[in-house]
């Protein structure tokens, strides 16, 4: 319980709080979305080849290829789900048992710019959720900030997976690479040019 006496000795605070609304934010979170894409492309050009196909242990049908290709086939299925309603093309998924980093780097790089008019259906409604009937699943909000957070940390995800892999199979990753991934301001000027 608070104390009474307290309370009464604290002068009355003027509390302005302002709201900002997600349009303010546009720009900061279409480029983090950008720097999050280039932290993902960061990793991939930098997986040994003799890692790119090996397969996950206690999961044999399963390669490090196979869940790179799903962090764009995932982008893929969220852009059908929120965008293509609104005519926004859907770009083309991976064969995530034969996609090569070279292809799958294009292919993020689709995807993330497929992703940006999804944000703005977002924006176009204040960051809210945009009207979407064939959303079903129902577990994610669709505001602007609970659909990037959630993009963010799905990739972030794998992006884990694929570096305890690579030490799990022996070839772990140098410190560059692996600090890397959390060098956020080189990558996010990387991602801009």
């Amino acid at each position: 319980m608070a104390n009474p006496g307290r309370q009464a000795r604290m002068p009355a605070l003027r509390r302005t709080v302002v709201m900002d609304s997600a349009l303010d934010h546009r720009d900061t979170l279409l480029a983090a979305w950008r720097t999050n894409n280039r932290v993902s492309v960061f990793l991939i050009e930098n997986l040994p080849d003799e890692l790119w196909g090996a397969t996950v242990p206690g999961a044999p049908r399963r390669t490090v290829r196979m869940i790179a290709g799903h962090i764009h086939n995932a982008r893929c299925m969220w852009i059908k789900t929120l965008g293509k309603e609104h005519g926004i093309t859907v770009p083309r998924a991976v064969n995530r048992h034969k996609v090569g980093p070279e292809e799958l780097i294009r292919a993020l790089a689709d995807s993330t710019h497929g992703s940006v008019p999804v944000r703005g259906l977002e924006f176009e409604r204040g960051g809210g959720r945009p009207a979407i009937s064939s959303y079903t699943w129902g577990n994610l909000p669709l505001d602007v900030g609970h659909v990037l957070t959630y993009f963010v940390a799905h990739e972030g995800h794998h992006r884990g997976q694929i570096v305890m892999l690579a030490r799990q199979l022996g070839c772990r990753l140098p410190v560059e690479i692996t600090g890397g991934l959390w060098h956020w301001a080189r990558r996010a000027k990387e991602a801009q040019s």
